[in-house]
């Protein structure tokens, strides 16, 4: 029988608690509701009012992974949910506000992925972003000096940034902004990710495309599109052991001397929220966010 659990006064049927879904340290579903659990305080605020993109893994990381945007089947109806503006046409997306939102949804094994936008201004980003992707033989390491080259890029415009691990291979540059259409934050990560590319050609690439990519990083300015979504702070990845998308210090990203030092499972997140509490706190304080500078238009010279 599947056990029902009250959380916040809602009844939740949590099914297959002793599925072992991260094979390689036969971590079980049980072990990532807890996991979510315990870090509810620090992931709500930066789910909160932004529609929810599933990366779904029910039977782990070796089984199928698909993407779900719209409102699941089942979902309770206690579960808030939004029309969001589509290209396409309008769709309905799921909103965690509170604990029994988030355990429901974690139930359903999946990664989080939200935009930089919240639900009230659909489109106006508010925060920005910038994935660095190492190509191998490249690594975090790589990405770690990359990162902070765009820090004290960004800071000369006033914008401070922050840090987190991407939970797979790389890192994700975070930053609040004032909020401004999403095309005007597009465009300027692009700038940052074609300068970075200028300052450091041996190690950045701002294009996508693959034959470029072995032995650098690639600054995925693309993920400030309106329609695009990041792994969200604190989230599960599926990958083969329960890697987080943690956020780290600028000393440890100073520090980088191999992958390992930036890889964080759900099982040392504890004390690391013990230590630091959230990292990217500063995010969520509107009164912190930076201004996205208007780009000037290239001078054209006279014939």
């Amino acid at each position: 029988m599947t056990p029902i659990t009250e959380v916040e006064g809602r009844r939740l049927a949590l099914s297959n608690l002793e599925k072992v879904l991260y094979p390689a340290d036969g971590f079980t579903k049980g072990e990532v509701l807890h996991y979510y659990a315990t870090t509810a305080e620090v992931l709500l605020p930066h789910l909160r009012d932004r529609p929810l993109s599933f990366l779904r893994y029910p039977d782990g990381p070796d089984g199928q992974v698909f993407f779900a945007k719209n409102v699941p089947p089942g979902t309770p109806e206690w579960v808030t949910t939004a029309e969001v503006p589509r290209s396409e046409g309008p769709a309905r997306m799921v909103l965690v506000q509170d604990l029994a939102s988030l355990m429901w949804a974690a139930n359903l094994v999946t990664e989080f992925h939200t935009p930089q936008w919240v639900i009230g201004a659909p489109g106006r980003a508010d925060r920005l972003v910038l994935d660095l992707d190492p190509g191998a033989p490249a690594t975090v390491v790589q990405c770690c000096e990359v990162a902070v080259w765009l820090r004290e890029r960004l800071a000369a415009d006033g914008i401070e940034a922050y840090v987190k691990t991407s939970g797979a291979k790389g890192l994700h540059l975070l930053a609040g902004v004032e909020p401004v259409p999403s095309e005007r934050v597009v465009e300027y990560a692009k700038e940052l990710a074609v300068e970075a590319e200028k300052a450091l050609p041996r190690l950045v690439v701002h294009r996508m495309t693959r034959s470029l990519r072995p032995g650098k990083v690639f600054v995925d300015w693309s993920q400030n599109a309106a329609r695009k979504t990041t792994a969200t702070p604190y989230t599960l990845r599926a990958r083969p052991e329960p890697s987080v998308s943690a956020p780290v210090t600028w000393e440890e990203v100073e520090a980088c001397g191999s992958a390992r030092q930036l890889t964080f499972l759900a099982t040392e997140m504890g004390v690391r929220l013990r230590e630091h509490g959230d990292l990217l706190a500063p995010l969520l304080d509107a009164g912190r966010a930076g201004a996205v500078p208007r780009l000037t238009p290239p001078r054209l010279t006279p014939p």
